[in-house]
């Protein structure tokens, strides 16, 4: 089996390179390298059945081509991380809705099945958790940059199902915060990437707003193992399904945890949201994902918990370029828990 992965040099992509190899397949990755890193698969890079291209998903020849060559299409590729979406909403937009667009007008013109990165961010500020595939989205004014992102993963998934109701074999996955192994030293798209390198570095701790602010972290391990099992089950074409831990905890309490198992004596400070995404900005309170349409089509199940996964995610970036005065190395594979 031939999968082409865009966004593969990323940190949930090339996790799922590893994976695929792993299994015996090949695989080609498509990435810019904006937010990727070629340190990401530099373990795999002699591989011979693995294959990097560095380019766009916008550029619609070389993704044709791309999507062509292949069996089955992981699209992981997207602008990410808020600061990012707040600051560049318009390059966050052109990315992630004509950079689908072009790879699932390629999937379906060849029938490939796809299964595409979405996330909880489509749920928007809706509070009735757990969260539910089918619940209504909750979104704050067009206005705010923030709400730019969940606007474009939704269209993603709108065209998802459009093909899908023209036969193309297609799935659509919400990821809840996922973390570990190779998440960005300039954090994109994770808090607890954030969290890890000030604690490291013994920089104060920032926690936005007032702490009390919930999540759900899924340990990356367990992010690809959702991603294999919607790319292996003819079940899942047509539906969108939810891929997270359901342990939630506040903000505060994950900045604590950091700290103690990090060793750190970093302080913690709480600091208004405006101080680092200005004014075009809003959150949400609570965010807990219901897993029960994973589990029961998928058989999906998070298994690390989180002190193990943030053990392992703070042993992982002591070991590369957390630190401000380390030299950073090529990330080796990181075995699974």
């Amino acid at each position: 089996m031939r999968n082409l992965v865009t966004g593969g040099a990323g940190f949930i992509g090339s996790h799922l390179v590893d994976a695929l190899l792993a299994r015996g397949d090949e695989v080609w990755v498509l990435d810019n390298l904006s937010t990727g890193q070629t340190g990401n698969v530099a373990h795999v890079i002699a591989h011979p059945r693995f294959r990097l291209m560095t380019g766009s998903v916008l550029d619609r020849a070389l993704v044709e081509g791309a999507v062509a060559a292949c069996d089955v299409v992981y699209h992981l590729a997207a602008a990410v991380g808020m600061s990012y979406i707040v600051s560049d909403p318009l390059r966050g937009i052109a990315t992630n809705v004509q950079g689908t667009a072009n790879l699932l007008e390629a999937a379906f013109a060849h029938r490939r099945k796809t299964v595409l990165a979405s996330s909880s961010e489509v749920y928007g500020k809706n509070a009735n958790v757990p969260l539910r595939e089918d619940d209504d989205r909750v979104l704050g004014p067009t206005t705010v940059n923030r709400w730019s992102y969940s606007a474009s993963k939704a269209i993603d998934e709108h065209l998802a199902f459009a093909y899908a109701a023209q036969g193309m074999p297609v799935v659509a996955l919400r990821f809840f915060n996922a973390y570990g192994p190779r998440i960005h030293f300039n954090g994109y798209g994770t808090v607890v990437a954030r969290f890890v390198k000030q604690a490291l570095n013994g920089e104060p701790l920032t926690v936005h707003g007032d702490g009390r602010q919930t999540r759900c972290f899924t340990y990356v391990v367990d992010t690809v193992r959702g991603i294999l099992a919607a790319g292996s089950t003819p079940e899942a074409n047509g539906l969108v399904f939810n891929i997270g831990n359901t342990g939630e905890l506040t903000i505060l309490e994950l900045a604590h945890r950091i700290k103690a198992l990090s060793g750190s004596s970093s302080p913690i400070r709480l600091v208004p949201y405006a101080d680092y995404y200005g004014q075009s900005y809003e959150d949400t309170r609570r965010r807990v994902p219901d897993i029960t349409r994973a589990r029961q089509t998928l058989g999906f199940e998070p298994s690390v918990p989180l002190d193990d996964g943030l053990s392992q995610t703070i042993a992982w970036c002591l070991d590369h370029n957390f630190l401000a005065s380390a030299v950073a190395r090529a990330p080796q594979a990181v075995p699974a828990l």
